[in-house]
C-alpha cells in the first residue's frame, strides 16, 4: 500500500520564485539516471519549524514531500522536496525549500 505524500500548499501569493543553489551537497539527495533540475524557493511561512517537521516525519515515514503550487498561467503544479530548513528574517519564518523539478 502507498502511503500518502505530504503536500505543502502555497494558497496565495505569487508563483514562487525558483533559483539555482551552489550547494555541493543537493545532488547527493536526487538520486537517478540523469542529473535532474535542483532548484531553491524561499517562502514565507507562519511556524518555520513546524513545517520542517512535518517534512522529516513524512521522511521518516519514507513518504515524499510535494510542493504545491499554481504557474503563471494558473495551472496547478508540483515538485518534490528534497531537503528543507527555515531562517528568522525580522518579517517572521522564512522556509527554504530545495526541489526537484520535472
Amino acid at each position: 500500500m502507498d502511503k500518502e505524500a505530504e503536500k505543502i500548499t502555497i494558497i496565495e501569493g505569487p508563483t514562487p520564485v525558483f533559483e539555482q543553489t551552489p550547494e555541493t551537497w543537493l545532488p547527493s539527495l536526487a538520486e537517478g539516471p540523469a542529473m535532474p533540475t535542483l532548484v531553491l524557493t524561499r517562502l514565507r511561512t507562519f511556524n518555520g519549524p513546524a513545517m520542517v517537521e512535518r517534512c522529516w516525519k513524512a521522511w521518516d515515514e519514507t513518504r515524499p514531500v510535494f510542493l504545491e503550487y499554481r504557474d503563471e498561467q494558473g495551472e496547478t503544479q508540483a515538485a518534490a522536496v528534497v531537503a528543507a530548513r527555515y531562517v528568522e528574517v525580522p518579517e517572521g519564518h522564512m522556509l527554504l525549500l530545495y526541489l526537484r523539478l520535472n
